[in-house]
């Protein structure tokens, strides 16, 4: 709110300048809430993704969770009005990607009854095909 009163300000004194920078600022504010969001939800999916490849097995519950992170991230990167994306598929990538070692630490201590530390379970599954695997459920529902 203080920076949109701010925004008012520099238009009403004919600051374009100062005011053009307040708006990316904002821009890029709101884009890092978006990327918050999409990499929370990517974290429980990749989580069940991962726990689907050790255990070679799903549960409702996994499909569940992993149906409805993939529906949060859509929501959250969906532009409602201007439609399309906040987010570039590169942007999403990277965001997937740098949820992996935590949704990893997680699925650790869930798979197997928590028997597997994060690096062992690690090497139990294939880290690229389970991103592919997040980044296309994202694209194709």
């Amino acid at each position: 709110m203080e920076e949109l009163l701010e925004l008012k300000g520099f238009l009403l004194n004919g600051n374009i300048a100062d005011a053009l920078l307040l708006v990316e600022e904002m821009t890029e504010m709101s884009k890092d809430d978006k990327l918050n969001k999409i990499y929370s939800f990517a974290k429980i999916l990749l989580l069940h993704l991962i726990k689907q490849r050790a255990e070679n097995r799903t549960t409702r519950s996994w499909d569940l969770s992993i149906k409805n992170s993939v529906r949060e991230i859509q929501r959250t990167n969906q532009r409602r009005k201007a439609k399309g994306n906040y987010c570039e598929p590169s942007e999403l990538r990277e965001t997937i990607e740098e949820a992996y070692e935590i949704a990893l630490d997680a699925a650790a201590s869930e798979a197997f009854e928590g028997r597997y530390e994060a690096d062992e379970l690690g090497a139990m599954v294939d880290r690229e095909a389970i991103i592919e695997q997040a980044i296309a459920l994202v694209f194709d529902n």
